[in-house]
C-alpha cells in the first residue's frame, strides 16, 4: 500500500546519491566560480578567462589586496557592531513576546500573533519610503548604526517570536503552575524555567537571525550611505572602481564577508540542529 524505504532497494539508493551529487554539484558551482575568481588577476579576467583554471593564480594577493588597500576592514568592523547588537536585543525581545503569546491569556492575544505573522509577509521594499522617512525626517539617525540595529531588531522579532512561540507552548504548563505555587515570581520563572529550556531554540534563531542581519543588503543601502558606518554587505559596492569593475577584488572581499556566518553556524552547529528538531516530536 505504501512504497518501500529507499533503504531496501538498492537501485532507490543508487538514484538517490547521485540526484544528491547532482544537485550539490549544481548549488556549489556558483560559490567554486566565486572562489576561483578571487584568486584570478585581473588581466585573466579580462582575457575571459572565467570558468578556467586561473593562468596566474594568486592565493592570498587579493586578498591581502582588500584587507590593506580598502576599507573592508571597517566595513567588517560595522557589520559585527550592527549585527551582534541586534542579534541580542531580537533574541531578548522575541522570548519573551513569545512566553507571553504562548503562556497568557490575555484579550487580543491571536490577534497580536496575527500581527507578528503577517509582518513576516510585507516586502521590505513596501517599506522603504516610511521607513526612509521615519529615519531621515522624525528620528534624525539617518547615516548611523543605530538605524540599521533598530529596524533590524524590529523586522527580525516578528520571525523570531514566530519560531521561538511553537517552543515555548512545548514547555509543560506543570513547572510553571508548580513554581507559581511555590510562590516564584514571574520574572523568575521566565529567567529560571523558560529560558534554560529554550536555549537550543535561541541559538537556532541566533545563528538564522545572524545570518539575515550580516547578509542585507536592502537596508544597508537605504538608511547609510559614509564608509565609516556602512556593513559588509553594501561596502563590496566601492571595489568595483569607478571605470573597471575589479572582480578579482569583490569576489576576494564576498568570501571574506561570508566568513564569519559560515564559522558561527559550525561552531553552534550543534545547538542549531537541537533547536530546528527539538520540536520534532508530536505530544
Amino acid at each position: 500500500m505504501y512504497p518501500a524505504p529507499i533503504a531496501r532497494d538498492p537501485w532507490m539508493q543508487t538514484g538517490y546519491r547521485l540526484a544528491l551529487l547532482l544537485s550539490l554539484g549544481f548549488w556549489l558551482l556558483p560559490i567554486f566560480a566565486v572562489a576561483f575568481t578571487s584568486i584570478r588577476s585581473l588581466e585573466d579576467i579580462q582575457r575571459g578567462n572565467l570558468w578556467g583554471w586561473p593562468t596566474d593564480p594568486s592565493l592570498f594577493g587579493n586578498y591581502a589586496e582588500v584587507l590593506t588597500d580598502s576599507a573592508m576592514h571597517q566595513f567588517i568592523e560595522n557589520s559585527f557592531l550592527i549585527t551582534a547588537p541586534a542579534v541580542a536585543a531580537t533574541i531578548a525581545l522575541s522570548v519573551m513576546a513569545a512566553f507571553a503569546l504562548a503562556k497568557y491569556r490575555f484579550p487580543g492575544r491571536s490577534a497580536l500573533l496575527a500581527v507578528f505573522i503577517a509582518g513576516n509577509l510585507a516586502p521590505a521594499q513596501v517599506l522603504m519610503v516610511p521607513v526612509r522617512d521615519l529615519v531621515v525626517n522624525t528620528l534624525g539617525i539617518y547615516d548611523t548604526r543605530f538605524a540599521l540595529i533598530l529596524f533590524h531588531t524590529a523586522f527580525q522579532t516578528g520571525f523570531c517570536t514566530l519560531l521561538l512561540h511553537g517552543f515555548v507552548r512545548r514547555v509543560p504548563n506543570a513547572l510553571i503552575e508548580a513554581a507559581r505555587l511555590d510562590g516564584v515570581s514571574e520574572l523568575r520563572i521566565f529567567c529560571s524555567i523558560v529560558v534554560p529550556l529554550l536555549r537550543p531554540a535561541m541559538a537556532a534563531a541566533a545563528v538564522l537571525i545572524f545570518t539575515f542581519v550580516w547578509n542585507d543588503y536592502f537596508w544597508s543601502l537605504m538608511l547609510v550611505q559614509s564608509d565609516d558606518v556602512r556593513p559588509v554587505t553594501a561596502g563590496l559596492q566601492s571595489l568595483r572602481g569607478m571605470w573597471v569593475a575589479s572582480w578579482h577584488l569583490v569576489s576576494a572581499a564576498a568570501i571574506i564577508a561570508a566568513i564569519p556566518p559560515v564559522v558561527l553556524f559550525f561552531f553552534m552547529q550543534k545547538h542549531f540542529i537541537a533547536g530546528l528538531t527539538s520540536g520534532a516530536v508530536a505530544e
